[in-house]
């Protein structure tokens, strides 16, 4: 079975094409800058077939990226399938599914109309998803399609976990709650700690760090999220790149006033001028503070262990919450390669039975186990796979 992954942006999409059952990644690419200027690539996987880099292609809107998608898949030189008829189903990761969904479903006229409900719930993200759904329906009609959502998975945690402390009413006529990203990573990477401990899902009490330019964690408690950092939108938790993370709101109110900001001019200092680029004066990429604060700059190494320190926090929290961890997960750009970030995080957690293999924690990228041989909780390294995920969910729910 092949399964066409899309993941459509307002002017872009990124695709790959694999084989859910063996994990097979048999071709992926991009298409960029749609309805300005075009620009395609396209990587296949097997040997003897042709990159193209960023070549220019005309794509005045989805359905031409799409077609452009298709033509390079099936192309006689450089593709990778004989024929369309190879491609047996197409998953959509769609950001947002609000409350409506808590698994993948097929999608049908409601479902495409529930996604568009959630629009006020992801106005920047939904849009994009549906336009790229509708390219795909448009392009290649007949072919089952799969929406995968990213807060599907946290869609397990109780009310206690999701809610907050404000009048109900907000929750029930404007639907304020926790809802949680980067799920199909959390889902992906709890399974495959499962099968490197040689467990069911259902044993296990894990707790999953996301780390990168977006950070989420999530406590994973027999298979299920319970609980997850991002709340109702992927600002809330830990500071990242660019993003503030949990913040005291009177701040808001204070900064607001002294400056003359409006909420917009606000919501950007905290999305995109905030985070560990903020702090440290210096980038968002963790490997240049990790350069810097070696080079002695005080507010990059400052950025880092606020970093650490707030991850560290939540794997404590997601502990007493859980009533217990058997395994601590690091996956995502930071969790898989920054040793010193793991580091960081594990120092102290001792008393928790934490135990790092420091000659281990020098490796990056691939799956391993990170603790030491006598570590009462494990510590693993597992790189993330969401178009993987994507893939295997769709191919479940069309058999």
């Amino acid at each position: 079975m092949n399964i066409l992954v899309i993941n459509a942006g307002s002017s872009s999409l990124k695709y790959q094409l694999l084989n859910p059952d063996t994990g097979d990644l048999l071709a992926k690419g991009l298409c960029e800058r749609i309805g300005i200027d075009g620009k395609f690539t396209y990587k296949p996987q097997l040997e003897g077939k042709e990159t193209l880099n960023a070549v220019d292609v005309a794509m005045p809107t989805h359905s031409e990226a799409i077609q452009a998608v298709l033509d390079a898949l099936v192309d006689e030189k450089n593709g990778v399938i004989g024929s369309m008829k190879e491609i047996d189903a197409v998953g959509h990761r769609v950001v947002h599914g609000g409350e409506a969904f808590n698994k993948s479903v097929l999608i049908t006229d409601e479902v495409l109309k529930a996604i568009e409900d959630c629009i006020p719930l992801a106005p920047l993200h939904n849009p994009a998803n549906l336009t790229g759904i509708r390219a795909c329906q448009k392009v290649m009609p007949g072919v089952p399609m799969v929406a995968v959502f990213d807060t599907a998975f946290h869609q397990t945690m109780p009310p206690k976990a999701y809610m907050y402390a404000l009048p109900y009413a907000y929750y029930e006529n404007d639907k304020v709650r926790r809802y949680g990203f980067h799920g199909t990573s959390h889902k992906y990477v709890a399974g495959r700690a499962a099968a490197m401990l040689g467990k069911a899902p259902e044993e296990l009490k894990l707790i999953s760090c996301h780390l990168g330019n977006g950070s989420s964690i999530a406590a994973v408690d027999c298979g299920k999220s319970v609980d997850t950092s991002m709340g109702f939108t992927p600002l809330a938790g830990l500071p990242m790149g660019t993003r503030a993370g949990d913040l005291d709101a009177g701040i808001l109110q204070y900064l607001m006033n002294k400056y003359g900001m409006n909420i917009d001019e606000m919501l950007n200092v905290l999305n995109k001028k905030s985070g560990v680029e903020g702090l440290s004066c210096v980038s968002s990429d963790f490997r240049d503070l990790e350069t810097a604060a070696a080079e002695g700059n005080e507010k990059a190494a400052l950025a880092e262990q606020k970093f650490a320190y707030e991850v560290k926090k939540y794997v404590g929290a997601y502990a007493a919450a859980m009533g217990g961890v058997d395994a601590i997960i690091f996956t995502a750009g930071v969790g898989e390669n920054d040793a010193g970030v793991r580091a960081m995080v594990c120092e102290g957690l001792e008393y928790m039975g934490v135990k790092l293999d420091a000659e281990a924690n020098k490796q990056r990228g691939k799956e391993l186990v990170l603790s030491a041989a006598d570590s009462a909780v494990k510590v693993l390294l597992i790189p993330t796979n969401e178009e993987l995920m994507i893939a295997k969910d769709t191919a479940a729910i069309v058999g």
